[in-house]
C-alpha cells in the first residue's frame, strides 16, 4: 500500500470506495425496479421479553451504517446513517448522513434531516455520533469523500456547525472513532492514514474548532478504529482492531489482532496494547463481499467506577466459524483478563458492540448466524450487573421474522455495514442500532430495538 491508498485494505486512491458506491446504487436501482425495495408483505414480529420490538428507521430507503447517542441526563436519542439513491439536492452527495432526533427515549422520532448538505461533495460515509455529557451537546463525525470532518450541535440537532476537517495536511483519512470529555472541550477522533492504514489520532482542546494530529503506531499492518472510551481516572482507551494484507494478491493473512491503544496524558503519547488475537475466519459468501468484511471487529466501554469492557470477533483457527468474546480492565487499559465467550460457539459470531454505565453495569449486542445458516443472521443482545462475571441469556433484537425482502423466518440474509451502535438512555434502558440487507451491495435498511 502507498500514502494514497484509501480503502478498507489497500487498493487505489478512492476506487473501492466509488465503485462499491456505485454497484450499492445499482443494487438499490435494481431492487425497486424488481419490487422488492421496502415493505414486501405482512410483518411478524416476536419482541423479547422487556423489549419493544424491532423497528425500521425508513421502509422504503436504503440505509446502512448506522449511529446512536443517547443523552445521559435527558430523554434525547439520536440516530444517523449513510442513506444510498436519496440525495437531497441535484449536487448533494449519495451517500448521504441523514439524522433523526427522538425527544422520548426512541418511542417517537423526527422526520430524518441532512447533518450537512456539503453540496458538491460526491459521498458521505462512516456516521458515529456521541453527545457530551455536561452538556447536551451533539457531537458528529463522518467522512466528506477521503476526508473525516467534525460537526457539532447545541440544539439538539436542529442546527449543526459547519463540518471541520480533521486531517490537516495528510492526504486521507478513513474508518473514524469519536471520543468525547464530560465537558465537550476534549475531544479525540481516530481514524487510519497513510501510510498503509497506520492509526493517527486527531485532537481538539476547544471543542473541535481546531485540530492536531498524529502517527500513534508506525506499522506493517492495517488498523481499524471502532470505539473508543473515557475512564474516571482520565485514560483515553481507543478500540482498534488490524490486519495484515500480505496474502495472495493483497488478501488478509497471518492473525487478526484487537488493540487498546491508551493515553494517561490527553493524547500526548499512547500505547499500544494486544487485547486478543484471533485467525481469519470463515469467508463471507455474499455477492461481491471483500475477504476482510466479517473479520477484526471491536468495540470498548468504561463505566463510573473506571473498568473497561472490550468486546470483539474472531476465529481461533483458519476458517474457522468467528465468536464474540469480552476482556476486562481494572487498570486502565494496561492488562486485560482472559476472554469470555459471549456467542453461541457452534455459530458464525461478529460485529460486537458494548455500552456501560454505573458500577459493572455493561449491555454488548452482536450478530450470529442460525442453526448454521450462513444467510440466516440475527441480532443477539446479553447484559452483566456484575462487571462481566455473569451474563444474561442471549436475547434476540433482530425479531422481525417477515414482511422485507431480505428477513426471512430465520433471520435476515447479510448484515448490511461494518458497524452498528449501542447507547444507554438517561431512563437506563438500552437502544441498539444495525443495519441488515440482501447482500454486502444491497439494499438493506437500519434497524433499531429499545428496551421498554
Amino acid at each position: 500500500p502507498t500514502a494514497s491508498s484509501p480503502a478498507r485494505g489497500p487498493g487505489a486512491p478512492g476506487e473501492n470506495e466509488v465503485f462499491e458506491i456505485a454497484e450499492r446504487l445499482a443494487a438499490y436501482d435494481n431492487a425497486q425496479i424488481a419490487g422488492v425495495v421496502g415493505r414486501t408483505g405482512p410483518l411478524t414480529r416476536a419482541p423479547a421479553r422487556g423489549w419493544a420490538g424491532a423497528r425500521i428507521v425508513h421502509p422504503h430507503k436504503n440505509d446502512w451504517e448506522p449511529a446512536v447517542a443517547a443523552d445521559p441526563n435527558e430523554p434525547w436519542v439520536y440516530i444517523m446513517v449513510a442513506r444510498y439513491g436519496s440525495p437531497v439536492c441535484a449536487d448533494c452527495p449519495d451517500a448521504v448522513m441523514m439524522f433523526e432526533r427522538s425527544r422520548d427515549g426512541g418511542k417517537t422520532w423526527s422526520k430524518a434531516r441532512p447533518v450537512c448538505r456539503c453540496v458538491g461533495t460526491p459521498w458521505q460515509a462512516d456516521p458515529i455520533i456521541e453527545v457530551v455529557r455536561d452538556t447536551g451537546s451533539v457531537y458528529a463525525i463522518w467522512m466528506n469523500t477521503w476526508n473525516v470532518v467534525f460537526s457539532r450541535s447545541d440544539d439538539h440537532g436542529r442546527t449543526w456547525t459547519e463540518p471541520v476537517s480533521t486531517k490537516g495536511r495528510i492526504p486521507w483519512n478513513d474508518k473514524p472513532a469519536l471520543v468525547v470529555s464530560d465537558d465537550g472541550q476534549d475531544v479525540w477522533v481516530t481514524w487510519n492514514g497513510p501510510s498503509g492504514g497506520d492509526p493517527f489520532v486527531a485532537r481538539s482542546n476547544d471543542g473541535g474548532a481546531t485540530w492536531t494530529r498524529r502517527r500513534v503506531v508506525d506499522s506493517d499492518r492495517y488498523y481499524f478504529a471502532y470505539d473508543g472510551a473515557v475512564t474516571t481516572g482520565g485514560a483515553v482507551v481507543l478500540a482498534q482492531s488490524s490486519i495484515s494484507y500480505s496474502g495472495p494478491g493483497g488478501a488478509p493473512a497471518g492473525a487478526v489482532k484487537h488493540h487498546a491503544l491508551v493515553s494517561d496524558d490527553g493524547g500526548d503519547t499512547w500505547r499500544d496494547i494486544v487485547v486478543g488475537t484471533a485467525r481469519i475466519g470463515v469467508p463471507c459468501v455474499s455477492v461481491a463481499c471483500p475477504s476482510d468484511y466479517y473479520i477484526g471487529h471491536s468495540s470498548v466501554a468504561a463505566d463510573e467506577n473506571g473498568a473497561l469492557y472490550f468486546v470483539y470477533d474472531g476465529a481461533m483457527r483458519n476458517r474457522a466459524r468467528q465468536r464474540t468474546f469480552v476482556s476486562t480492565s481494572v487498570d486502565g487499559g494496561d492488562t486485560w483478563s482472559s476472554p469470555a465467550l459471549l456467542s453461541e460457539p457452534s455459530e458464525h459470531s461478529g460485529f460486537p458492540m458494548v455500552a456501560a454505565t454505573g458500577s459493572g453495569d455493561v449491555r454488548v449486542w452482536y450478530m450470529q448466524t442460525r442453526n448454521g445458516h450462513r444467510n440466516a443472521w440475527n441480532v443477539w443482545y446479553r447484559e452483566s450487573g456484575d462487571a462481566g462475571a455473569t451474563w444474561t441469556a442471549p436475547a434476540r433484537l433482530s425479531d422481525v421474522t417477515s414482511g422485507y425482502a431480505y428477513i426471512t423466518r430465520r433471520g435476515f440474509r447479510e448484515p448490511y455495514g461494518d458497524y452498528g451502535e449501542i447507547a444507554i438512555t438517561s431512563a437506563g434502558k438500552t437502544i441498539a442500532v444495525w443495519g441488515q440487507g440482501m447482500s454486502y451491495w444491497g439494499p438493506g435498511g437500519v434497524w433499531f430495538n429499545r428496551q421498554r
